[in-house]
């Protein structure tokens, strides 16, 4: 398929800057050749029945995004790091800009002040440098004291089309973090979380739906715009994830009696099909995972998807075609745009039904 399938305009008035009051969104339902529903995140449990099973990412996002200077010499230029992907305790690849004024070798202080010392700002050594600004840091800090420093010095990583348009403050860390977030390793929120209250949840449960959780730490790439015109040319950046033993045999016991698979986001959803074996069967998972999803990838696991509305052109707009039909998110899409559905990480929801 062509990237151009997977296009379509969106007015920047539908772009959501800061979330509705968690639990209040809009939920579009869609179901594959039926008429699309108006709910709001509220009716979830409408749409839910007793040995369904939901699947939450509990991944929490760190402050990932450095901001500091490159010492050379003489010279010193402003950079700015977004942390990618921990390879040990004490380094991290990033994106990081500008990426042409960095080579391997060059020392970079991150911190807030302008006058950082030693004891505002940590030092990183740039080790390696790949494409799209991505490269390798070496920390002169490393495991929890690391840990430590990134949490004070950074910011929460906005995805671009947020941080384009306001910057990043004290009510993000709050925000941009889902109530059952337990596992530091995200520099990306999984959004569709974001809706949940623990009053929602426990009104699933009452209803009889278990709750589930699995791990996939978002890595920034997931805001890299793909840049091939045949997306079967795009390579995705690698994620950590893991299902534990546990986990899976429930969730197999769940298909098993009959209940349905909801995964909440797609990082869920990318993490249980990386987890699948050909019958359907989930085993334990602790691995990267590169898998990419788009029309014609036969799904083996979730039945239903809660995910919110996707950029034009991106590969998390390939998954929900894929999962419920291209012509069925392009109505759906088209419907959201022409409602006022909020769009992106701090937009509404929907609820879709796998075609």
């Amino acid at each position: 398929m062509r990237l151009s399938d997977f296009d379509f305009d969106l007015p920047d008035e539908n772009i959501a800057l800061r979330p509705a009051p968690r639990g209040t969104a809009r939920l579009l339902v869609v179901k594959p050749g039926k008429a699309l529903e108006d709910r709001s995140v509220a009716d979830l449990v409408d749409y839910l029945r007793a040995g369904d099973a939901l699947v939450f990412n509990d991944t929490r996002v760190i402050p990932a995004r450095l901001s500091g200077e490159r010492l050379r010499e003489e010279t010193v230029v402003h950079v700015e790091a977004t942390l990618h992907r921990r390879l040990g305790p004490d380094r991290w690849t990033a994106f990081m800009k500008p990426g042409k004024r960095l080579k391997p070798g060059d020392r970079v202080r991150f911190g807030r002040a302008a006058e950082m010392c030693e004891l505002s700002g940590v030092d990183a050594t740039i080790e390696a440098k790949g494409e799209d600004g991505e490269v390798e840091l070496r920390f002169a800090l490393a495991g929890a004291v690391l840990d430590q420093a990134i949490s004070d010095l950074g910011e929460m990583p906005l995805p671009p089309y947020i941080a384009a348009k306001r910057p990043e403050d004290e009510q993000d860390r709050a925000d941009y973090q889902t109530v059952y977030a337990a596992h530091d390793g995200s520099v990306a929120a999984p959004t569709a979380g974001l809706h949940f209250t623990p009053e929602l949840i426990a009104a699933l449960e009452a209803r009889g739906v278990t709750t589930h959780q699995v791990t996939l730490h978002v890595g920034a790439g997931t805001f890299l715009p793909v840049k091939v015109e045949d997306v079967a040319e795009h390579r995705m950046h690698p994620e950590w994830g893991e299902v534990s033993a546990e986990t899976a045999a429930a969730l197999n016991a769940v298909k098993a009696n009959g209940g349905r698979i909801v995964c909440v986001g797609t990082t869920s959803l990318r993490l249980l099909e990386s987890a699948a074996r050909e019958d359907g069967v989930i085993a334990p998972f602790a691995a990267e995972t590169r898998i990419f999803m788009t029309p014609g990838y036969r799904f083996r696991t979730a039945d239903l998807l809660m995910t919110n509305f996707h950029l034009p052109k991106s590969t998390l707009f390939m998954l929900v075609s894929a999962f419920a039909g291209i012509e069925t998110m392009r109505a759906a899409y088209q419907h959201a745009i022409a409602g006022g559905y909020r769009f992106y990480s701090y937009g509404d929801s929907s609820l879709l039904f796998r075609a």
